[in-house]
């Protein structure tokens, strides 16, 4: 349940505490919008006996942006910067999701290059969010040296990233029909050394944390919920591979080309956070994988479509053709029409199913755009798995759902 804080009524508090509450035997206290441990601004009105909680209840939306609303007022084309706006931890992975909803709205081939290099990014972003969740949940839980070793790590994803797409975060590289532009001779090379050094880095983590005696108390057998609680409650991602379920979409419903690599759906059994974070772990290993097998296999050729009735032609040909110049300028400025139709198109982000429903009215902007964010979805089961807990416990199950605001309120 979601409350917003200027709403809350004395009479409609009664129906969202205990008895207890109402008569002063419990304490309510407020935790956040700014308070670090929730991972954003996320406010958790708590219902506290002693410092057990009794009940939580999230109150989200102080991140509200309408991006949503923003996207149907721009061509499709424009509408992708908003996406890196969502999950800023995710930004290639948001730029895929939406590309993969235009094109299969449009028809839209992509060349194999470059679904071979989105793949790349996709499982780099993976590693990068898996580093910054697990830096954080870490120095939630008072582990400062992982934060500073996984940050580090990271920053050498970013570096690729500002490579090929000019920017850090925001890269709105991938573009309907291909990429951006293709990758620069150094690219190659630059994977290759992080994915070959990064495994010694994962030992490094591992010996840290996976026998830590106060990792262990403070992780082991918190938060825990069921395979059945799971799919009840719409869980995806990690947190429902660490209850025993082994749905990835990247299996179930393979896309750009992912039905290609050999790799491994991790799951633990126990529901608890020490379970999300071993899931977690054991992702590291698999994203070198498939960007290993991506890299092996990298075919030639263009990265981007030759549809021109949906794709810009190459800027090399503007100071050649005053056709591609005028082709340019007409996509540009008026878009491109997208039929009357409505898709839904799922990937698989570092935080599970995040979706993308499309619908065209037969003009250049988005008539319907909406997001099934994971972050969201994944927040709710929080007030569940809660109580019982103490307040000091409460920061790692936040922590193990790994949640970012700007993909909760959008």
């Amino acid at each position: 349940m979601t409350i917003s804080q200027l709403e809350i009524t004395h009479d409609e508090l009664k129906h969202l505490v205990s008895e207890r509450a109402q008569t002063g035997e419990t304490l309510l206290l407020n935790m956040g919008p700014q308070h670090p441990s929730t991972h954003g601004v996320l406010r958790l009105l708590l219902e506290l006996d002693g410092e057990i909680v009794v009940n939580c209840i999230p109150d989200i939306g102080f991140l509200h942006t309408g991006i949503e609303k923003n996207m149907e007022a721009k061509t499709y084309e424009k509408a992708e910067v908003m996406t890196d706006r969502l999950d800023y931890l995710n930004t290639m992975g948001n730029n895929l999701a939406y590309c993969l909803a235009v094109e299969k709205l449009v028809d839209l081939d992509v060349p194999e290059r470059a679904q071979a290099i989105r793949v790349i990014f996709a499982e780099l972003q993976r590693i990068a969010s898996h580093l910054v969740w697990l830096g954080t949940h870490a120095l939630d839980l008072a582990a400062m040296s992982m934060f500073f070793y996984c940050l580090n790590q990271r920053e050498r994803i970013l570096d690729i990233m500002e490579m090929c797409a000019g920017q850090r975060m925001m890269t709105t590289y991938f573009r309907p029909g291909g990429l951006w532009r293709d990758v620069p001779a150094e690219f190659v090379p630059a994977v290759r050394a992080f994915i070959d050094s990064f495994p010694a880095e994962v030992d490094l983590y591992e010996g840290l944390l996976d026998k830590n005696p106060i990792f262990l108390d403070r992780t082991k057998g918190i938060g825990i919920y069921t395979t059945e609680e799971g799919i009840a409650w719409g869980i995806t991602g990690p947190s429902l591979r660490g209850s025993g379920i082994a749905y990835d979409l990247r299996k179930e419903e393979p896309y750009s080309g992912y039905e290609q690599y050999d790799f491994e759906v991790c799951t633990e059994e126990a529901g608890d956070v020490y379970a999300r974070y071993r899931v977690r772990m054991r992702e590291f290993r698999e994203s070198l994988k498939i960007v290993r097998q991506a890299l092996d296999k990298l075919p030639g050729g263009a990265v981007r479509s030759n549809n021109r009735k949906f794709v810009p032609p190459p800027r090399a040909e503007l100071g050649e053709s005053m056709e591609a110049v005028i082709h340019h300028f007409k996509l540009w400025t008026e878009g491109f029409p997208a039929p009357k139709n409505s898709i839904y198109m799922p990937v698989e982000s570092p935080r599970g199913e995040l979706g993308v429903l499309l619908e065209g009215d037969g003009g250049p902007k988005p008539y319907r755009c909406h997001w099934r964010t994971p972050s969201f979805v994944n927040l709710q089961i929080l007030p569940k798995i809660s109580k019982g807990c103490y307040v000091a416990d409460l920061v790692a199950i936040i922590g193990s759902i790994d949640i970012v605001l700007g993909d909760t309120d959008r």
